[in-house]
C-alpha cells in the first residue's frame, strides 16, 4: 500500500486572495458600474430580441469551472461578448412585448443595498428592520392605491412583498382552501372549486394546482368581445350554480384588472357580490395595472376592491422597482398565518411567542426572504408619488398616440378598447388600400397578423408580442420600459408600415 500525498497542492494563483476585501471591491464596483452605464448607452443598437440560435452559450463557455480566479476584466469583456447577445433587451426603449419590467436608477441602487446587507428576514428577530420596512412600505402603497383601510396593517390586515405573483395567488388559495376545509372536512378537498374569466393569467392555475385543486375543478368562464374580455356576472353564477347542484364546493375566485392578453378588467364589486354569495375568497389580480392606479383618473378600475379578501400588484413590472417584487394585502392576516405557519425550537424567539411582531415566513411559501422592501422604499423616496404618477401617465399617452396611428390607417383595426399603455391591433379582415378594398375574412387576417408581427420581430428594430383572443389574433404593443420616449413609438409604427407594406402587397 502506497503512502498517502499530504502535501497541499500547487497552485499558480495567489493563496491571499479573500472572498471580500473592501478596497478590492470598490475597485470592482466601478468596473461594474461603468460596464452597465455604456451597456445602458448603447442598448439601442443591439437588436431587441436575441439572434442567438439553441446552444450558442455552450459553444462559447469552457466545460469546467476556471481552477484559480480571472480578473474581473475578463468576466466584463465576455459578459459583453457572450452573455449579452443572449440577451432579451426588456430594458431597450424599443421593447414593447408582454409587459413591461421596468427600471430606475433608483430601483438598482436599492437592490445593491439590498444585496450587501444580504439577510434572510423570515422573522422579525432575524433583522426587524427588514420586517417593518416591509409593514411601512406596503401600507405606503396602500395608501397610494386608495386600498380600504382593511387591507393595511393600521386597519388590522396587512401587506407582504412576494417574489411574483403566481406565489401571492398561491397563499391565498392554501389560505382559503383550509379555511374551507377547517368546515366541511379535510376529505373533500375534491370537491373544491375554483373560478376565474378564460382571460386570467395562467399563474393563478398553476397555483391550484399546486394547492390540490383537481384540474377537472377549474372553471374558466367565458368572455366575449361584446364585454371587452371582461368576466360578467351573469356568466359566473350559472357556472357556480351548477357546481353546488352537483354536490361541489365553491372556493377561490380570482378577478383581473389588466388581463395579459388585452388588459381587460373584470367589474369587481358586482362579482365579489355574486362569490359572497357562496362563501368564496375573491382575490384581484392587478399584476400590470395596479401601478398607474396611483393616479387618481385611474383608481376608478380598483372600485369594488373593498368587497375582495386580497389583491395584489407586481411593482417589478410598472413602477420602476426591479425584479422580483409582488405586493399582496390580505384583510386577514390569521387566514395566511394558520396555513402557512411554523414553529420549529430553532426560531422560538420572545417577540414571536408574544405575538408583538409580524414574521412573514408565516406569511409565504419559503423561510428565507430578501429584504424587497429596501428597494421599494428607496424608490418611493428617491421619486415621491408625484413623479411617479407622471412617469406613468408619459406611458399611457404613448401608448395613446400609437393607438392612433393604428386607427388612422385602414389596413389595421383596434381590437379592444386601449384602458391603460398596451394597444392591441391585428390587420382589418376588410381594409381600405389605395387601389381597392381587400377582404382576407377572420383566418386570412389572423394569418396575416402573424406573418407581420414575425416580420417585424426579425428586424431586430423593435420587439412585440401577440395573444389570440375571442379566436382573433391580435398583436400587442406595450409601453412601459423607462427609456422609452415619443421617438421610439415613431419608430415602432414606421416599422410595422415597412413590413406590413411588404407583406400585404405581396
Amino acid at each position: 500500500m502506497g503512502s498517502l500525498n499530504t502535501q497541499e497542492p500547487q497552485t499558480s494563483f495567489p493563496t491571499s486572495i479573500k472572498p471580500f476585501e473592501p478596497e478590492e471591491f470598490r475597485k470592482h464596483v466601478h468596473l461594474v458600474v461603468d460596464f452597465i452605464v455604456e451597456h445602458y448607452k448603447n442598448i439601442e443598437n443591439y437588436p431587441v430580441r436575441s439572434q442567438v440560435e439553441p446552444g450558442y452559450l455552450w459553444k462559447r463557455v469552457p466545460d469546467s469551472a476556471p481552477h484559480g480566479p480571472e480578473p474581473m476584466e475578463d468576466i466584463l469583456r465576455d459578459v459583453r461578448n457572450d452573455i449579452v447577445p443572449g440577451l432579451m433587451h426588456w430594458q431597450s426603449p424599443n421593447f414593447f412585448g408582454y409587459f413591461p419590467i421596468n427600471m430606475s436608477s433608483a430601483g438598482f441602487l436599492g437592490e445593491m443595498l439590498c444585496t450587501a446587507f444580504n439577510i434572510p428576514g423570515f422573522c422579525w428577530i432575524s433583522s426587524p428592520a427588514c420586517t417593518e420596512l416591509e409593514n411601512i412600505v406596503t401600507d405606503w402603497v396602500g395608501k397610494m392605491l386608495q386600498l380600504p383601510r382593511e387591507f393595511l396593517f393600521s386597519g388590522g390586515g396587512g401587506g407582504v412583498i412576494q417574489g411574483t405573483t403566481c406565489e401571492g395567488i398561491l397563499c391565498t388559495v392554501v389560505a382559503a382552501r383550509d379555511r374551507m376545509l377547517q368546515k366541511i372536512g379535510l376529505e373533500n378537498i375534491t370537491k373544491l372549486v375554483v373560478y376565474a374569466s378564460d382571460q386570467t393569467h395562467s399563474s393563478f392555475q398553476k397555483a391550484c394546482q399546486i394547492a390540490g385543486i383537481p384540474r377537472a375543478n377549474f372553471r374558466a368562464v367565458g368572455t366575449t368581445a361584446q364585454n371587452a374580455f371582461s368576466m360578467r356576472p351573469d356568466g359566473l353564477r350559472p357556472v357556480i350554480e351548477a357546481d353546488v347542484k352537483a354536490g361541489l364546493v365553491p372556493l377561490f375566485l380570482c378577478l383581473t384588472v389588466g388581463t395579459t392578453s388585452s388588459t381587460a378588467v373584470d367589474p369587481l364589486g358586482p362579482l365579489c357580490d355574486v362569490a359572497k354569495e357562496y362563501g368564496m375568497w375573491v382575490h384581484v389580480d392587478a399584476a400590470y395595472a395596479g401601478s398607474v392606479c396611483i393616479c387618481p383618473e385611474f383608481r376608478h378600475f380598483l372600485d369594488g376592491v373593498e368587497k375582495a379578501d386580497s389583491f395584489s400588484f407586481n411593482p417589478h413590472k410598472w413602477f420602476f422597482t426591479t425584479m422580483d417584487m409582488c405586493c399582496l394585502w390580505v384583510k386577514d392576516p390569521s387566514a395566511l398565518n394558520d396555513a402557512l405557519s411554523t414553529n420549529p425550537e430553532y426560531l422560538k424567539n420572545k417577540a414571536s411567542e408574544l405575538k408583538c411582531v409580524v414574521d412573514y415566513k408565516d406569511w409565504q411559501i419559503c423561510l428565507s426572504r430578501r429584504f424587497r422592501s429596501l428597494k421599494l422604499w428607496i424608490v418611493l423616496r428617491t421619486y415621491g408619488v408625484a413623479n411617479m404618477q407622471n412617469f406613468l401617465r408619459r406611458h399611457v399617452g404613448m401608448a395613446k398616440e400609437f393607438e392612433g396611428f393604428v386607427r388612422k390607417d385602414s389596413r389595421f383595426e383596434v381590437v379592444v378598447p386601449r384602458n391603460f399603455s398596451t394597444t392591441v391591433f391585428r390587420v382589418s379582415p376588410m381594409g381600405t388600400y389605395p387601389d381597392s378594398t381587400r377582404v382576407f375574412g377572420d383566418q386570412g387576417a389572423n394569418e396575416l397578423s402573424a406573418k407581420l408581427l414575425e416580420s417585424v420581430n426579425d428586424s431586430g428594430k423593435v420587439f412585440m408580442t401577440h395573444a389570440v383572443v375571442g379566436g382573433v389574433y391580435v398583436i400587442r404593443v406595450a409601453v412601459g420600459a423607462t427609456l422609452t420616449e415619443d421617438r421610439h413609438v415613431n419608430l415602432a409604427w414606421d416599422v410595422v408600415q415597412e413590413h406590413a407594406n411588404q407583406i400585404l402587397f405581396s
